[in-house]
This record gives structure tokens, C-alpha cells and sequence, in this order.
């Protein structure tokens, strides 16, 4: 099985496959809250996008995941970035990560309906078993969110990663199973209203 470049939509949400469009888009959001000097991410500075590009174009030719652009349908804007990584396809599990939001963005919903819209593909689309969340330990706005949306944690990796500015992360390990993807899929459209 290999991840299909789908577009997954909402209400006020739609995510589309990364392309060389969403370009200067992306780069205007990273830029909105300079998020690339957030110690506990690994948001890329402007002058590094193309990097971020041949990186996601490499990732889904190994079939290791698909990355999205994050767009607010009011506005038709590119505010953020997300994806599907470290998949392993024949054991049925994917990770969702690398999530990034422009700071006039953040706290707006606009992760929850992205959230929502990928796991809702990960279980009823593709018959995934297992969604994983991995983030910094540090990261407690992060550690909050994902909680929000009702994974569980599981875990501590600790020196897990070495950061760019050279720290040795730990990172926490959160996940959403099948058999639980009913119950949260009601939690989470009760918060989007639908």
C-alpha cells in the first residue's frame, strides 16, 4: 500500500498535498510567529524551504509518509503544514507530526479540523490500526493539543533526538488505536460542531 496525494477537506479546513504552489504560502505563515526559533520544533527557516520540498518529495517516493499544506478555506491561505510519517503500511500504523501553524492561526481550531481530517483517513480510509503523536517533552503546548484530541500517552524516549541547536531531546509518545477511533471521532466533531 502506498499513501495515495489526496486532498482531505472540512468546514474550515482543507489539506493538500505539498507542492511547489504552497511555496511562497508556507513561507508567509513559517514567518508569521518566526517559528523556526521555537526551540521545541523543527519548523524550517525561509531560506531552507527547498530543503523542506526535496525532503517531502523524497519521504513520499519512499513511501514513508505525505505531507500537507494547511489551508483556511475563509481565506484561501496557506497557514501551516502537517503530515502523515514514519508509516509502516504493513503493520498498519503511521505517525502524524511535524505539525505547524502561522502564530495568527494558532488556538483558531484550524488544528483540530486538520487533526480530525487526518485521522478520519488514517482509520476509515486507509484501515489503519494505530496513529502515533510523538513530541518534544518540552513542548507542553504540543503535549496539551494532542491530548486534546483524546490520544493516550504512552511513553517517555528519552535522548531520544539531538535538536538542531545540538540539545538531546526526550520526546513523548502518544497514540489512538481502532477500536477507539469511534469514541473520538464523536469527541472531536462535538468540538467542531458538526
Amino acid at each position: 500500500m502506498k499513501f495515495e496525494k489526496i486532498t482531505l477537506e472540512g468546514d474550515v479546513v482543507k489539506l493538500e498535498p505539498l507542492s511547489i504552489h504552497h511555496r511562497d504560502g508556507l513561507c508567509e505563515a513559517i514567518s508569521d510567529g518566526e517559528l523556526w526559533k521555537l526551540f521545541v520544533t523543527m519548523v524550517p527557516h525561509p531560506d531552507n524551504i527547498d530543503l523542506f520540498f526535496e525532503q517531502a518529495n523524497k519521504n513520499y517516493e519512499l513511501g514513508d509518509g505525505l505531507v500537507f499544506a494547511i489551508i483556511d478555506k475563509k481565506t484561501n491561505n496557506v497557514v501551516g503544514s502537517t503530515r502523515f510519517m514514519k508509516a509502516n503500511l504493513a503493520h498498519r500504523r503511521v505517525e502524524i507530526g511535524s505539525t505547524f501553524l502561522g502564530k495568527s492561526w494558532q488556538k483558531t481550531g484550524i488544528n483540530t479540523e486538520a487533526k480530525y481530517l487526518l485521522l478520519r483517513h488514517a482509520f476509515e480510509t486507509l484501515s489503519l490500526n494505530r496513529v502515533e503523536f510523538i513530541t518534544d517533552y518540552l513542548n507542553t503546548t504540543s503535549r496539551n493539543a494532542i491530548l486534546r484530541l483524546g490520544a493516550k500517552e504512552e511513553g517517555l524516549l528519552r535522548s531520544h533526538m539531538v535538536m538542531p541547536n545540538g540539545r538531546i531531546r526526550d520526546s513523548v509518545v502518544f497514540s489512538i488505536v481502532k477500536h477507539e477511533w469511534a469514541g473520538i471521532k464523536q469527541h472531536l466533531e462535538a468540538k467542531l460542531n458538526k
